[in-house]
């Protein structure tokens, strides 16, 4: 496998009320609060087509994540066998990228969006966002 470098930008940041990762949900539908993206004015153009209740897939990077872990107990649960990370949606991997479903709440302008549910903690970098798309047609 040949390597090549590469740079991600981040376009903008979440303001969560979430600032312990230990005490945040694992996952969004597990009660996690609203929250706000924050975007980067660079970005500003791309946001404009997003609506409340529009679904979207919010990319993070888990800054606070571990990068050199490849085998964890599943959610945490250490009666429960380790896992190779891949086969699991723990925020410690080589890539620690974030995947958020979340639903618009409201456009508070063309750089601030609140949505919910996201786990997230606050100040976690966005990468990038995508629509849900329920028909490939959409795409």
């Amino acid at each position: 496998m040949s390597t090549s470098d590469f740079t991600l930008q981040p376009i903008g940041r979440v303001e969560s009320p979430l600032l312990d990762r230990a005490a945040a949900p694992k996952q969004g539908y597990e009660g996690a609060p609203a929250a706000w993206l924050v975007f980067d004015e660079s970005v500003r153009d791309g946001l404009r087509d997003l609506r409340v209740g529009d679904e979207v897939i919010v990319l993070t990077w888990l800054d606070r994540s571990r990068r050199d872990i490849l085998r964890v107990h599943p959610r945490s649960d250490r009666s429960q066998p380790k896992r190779g990370v891949f086969s699991t949606r723990s925020p410690d991997r080589p890539n620690p990228v974030g995947l958020h479903r979340v639903k618009i709440l409201s456009i508070a302008d063309a750089l601030r969006i609140e949505v919910e549910p996201l786990e997230a903690l606050h100040l976690t970098p966005i990468i990038d966002l995508k629509p849900v798309l329920e028909d490939v047609a959409d795409a």
